[in-house]
Parts: C-alpha cells; structure tokens; sequence
C-alpha cells in the first residue's frame, strides 16, 4: 500500500516535470520541486477543488464538462503560487499544461501499473 502511493507519487512528479519540459511557460526550479509541486496540486486538487467542482457544476454540466479543463486550469495556477520553484506564466499555458499533465499521468500510471 505505501509502495502504490509511493510510486504514484514518483510518477505524477515525472508527469509534471515532463509537462515542464514540453511547455515553456511552465517551469520547475528542479526534481525536487515536482515532487513538492505534485503533494500541493494533490492538496488544492482535494480541497479547493472540491468546493469549486461542486460551485460549478451546472455551468459544467451546460458545458457538457468542458468548463472542467477552466478548473483544472486554476487549480494548477493555484498551486504553481503556493510552491516555490514551480511557476505557470498565463491561463493558457494553465489550460495546456493541466491537459497535457492528465494525459500524461494517465499513459504513464497505465504503463507503470498495468
């Protein structure tokens, strides 16, 4: 149990540093810093995110869930503040890199568990 969350971890944090590498507008001083960037977005994503998914569910639901990658989006710039040594400079590099990081984490956790 704590090996899956270990490796879990270790694998969002190579997502995120991958999502870095690929977009220039979002940057990490580090390894370290993924690591540290991935346990905050893991916390605003359980907290904040939470609260705004549920405020904004009819205009997601209107939306046919798109209004959900503008969420993400915020929640990754929310967290790119919190955590020195991660930055996301703009909305769109935050809508990008919050898509590119889902598509990653899920092709590698399916590489990684599977």
């Amino acid at each position: 149990m704590l090996i899956h969350i270990m490796v879990s971890w270790f694998v969002s944090a190579v997502a995120l540093w991958l999502v870095a590498q690929i977009l220039p507008g979002i940057q990490l001083s580090g390894f370290g810093s993924a690591l540290v960037a991935t346990v905050v977005i893991a916390i605003v994503n359980g907290t904040v995110g939470v609260v705004l998914k549920i405020l904004t569910f009819p205009l997601t639901l209107v939306t046919l869930g798109l209004f959900l990658l503008v969420v993400n989006a915020f929640l990754l710039k929310l967290a790119s503040v919190l955590v020195p040594g991660f930055s996301v400079r703009g909305f769109w590099n935050a809508l990008a890199g919050s898509l590119i990081l889902t598509i990653l984490e899920s092709v590698l956790r399916r590489l990684v568990f599977e």
